[in-house]
């Protein structure tokens, strides 16, 4: 199979970094657009990659980076989009204008591939703002059929540098307790690796165009569980306080009045109503159709939370 030349839109963040060095391993030819060089130029390294500083919002712009190219990977996502009916502004202009104009782009530029990032638990009747944004988001993804578009529900994805076990962690050497909202909720996590050689296999397999595809790892855990393992293996497990609803609801408003990003909104506690694990559907794919064997959390999570050497560890444990 010849070289396939690959545009990856959000590659710069926390999932893009193992993908990119996932298609760099696998001889893929990758192009990086970046809002501003100094937060992509850590993937300069990586063999078989074009960074460009560009304006992924606009059309003309789009158009000419995907010139040429076999397919385009769409990993942006926020968690955090305003206030809004069915969903607040940047939930909009990211899960569901952003994607419509890059298919577009893709049917202008002659790309016949597009693969999409989306998340279990979308749905058009969603409880959350996130998730009815993700849900149309699919539906933005498909509407140029001329486009093949494969769609990735992955649930909350955990390894180094993540935003989920790495955050349990940092609050467990801070705080003497963990006030937790939505403790008994369930998560499927899926490492990171495997969420990338899902999007590195789909690429090789034509079978997957158009195909949905859910990805969770082996193990189902309350969110009271992790917080618990995070602190295990960050070697400062800390007593975690349930909280009621009322109590959680008080906390998300709280934090969202805060300056920067929260650590938890009312919209992240609408999310968690729905346990987030794999349920299987008719004619939806999962990692091992496409022949990944799923890595335990308790494999990796131990290596870069550890308090000491952390990811130099987890390097090392891994042989690379």
């Amino acid at each position: 199979m010849r070289e396939q030349n690959v545009v990856v839109i959000g590659g710069t963040g926390f999932i893009g970094g193992h993908l990119l060095n996932r298609l760099a391993q696998d001889g893929f030819n990758t192009l990086v657009p970046a809002r501003h060089y100094e937060a992509a130029k850590h993937l300069t390294t990586l063999p078989y990659l074009d960074l460009e500083v560009a304006n992924i919002h606009d059309d003309a712009t789009l158009r000419r980076l995907f010139q040429g190219r076999d397919a385009v990977i769409n990993l942006v996502g926020v968690l955090h989009g305003g206030q809004g009916e069915p969903y607040g502004p940047g939930f909009r202009r990211l899960h569901v204008e952003l994607p419509r104009r890059i298919v577009q782009a893709c049917l202008d530029a002659g790309v016949p591939r597009y693969l999409h990032m989306s998340a279990l638990g979308a749905s058009p009747t969603g409880a959350s703002m996130y998730q009815r944004s993700k849900a149309d988001g699919e539906l933005a993804a498909r509407s140029r059929p001329e486009v093949s578009a494969t769609i990735f529900r992955p649930s909350v994805v955990f390894g180094p540098g993540d935003h989920f076990l790495t955050l349990f962690a940092k609050l467990q050497r801070r705080l003497p307790a963990v006030p937790l909202a939505c403790a008994g909720a369930r998560f499927q996590p899926v490492y990171v690796e495997d969420v990338g050689a899902a999007f590195a296999a789909a690429l090789r397999d034509p079978h997957t165009r158009g195909a949905t595809i859910e990805l969770a790892g082996p193990g189902i855990y309350t969110l009271a569980e992790l917080v618990h393992l995070a602190g295990r293996y960050a070697g400062h497990e800390r007593h975690v306080v349930a909280l009621p609803d009322w109590a959680a609801r008080a906390q998300a408003r709280l934090f969202e009045l805060l300056p920067g990003e929260p650590v938890i909104s009312r919209d992240n506690l609408a999310s968690m109503k729905t346990d987030n694990v794999l349920v299987p559907h008719e004619g939806v794919l999962t990692a091992g159709a496409l022949g990944i064997k799923l890595t335990p959390l308790e494999a990796v999570a131990p290596h870069y939370l550890a308090p000491e050497r952390g990811l130099d560890d987890y390097r090392e444990h891994a042989g690379r």
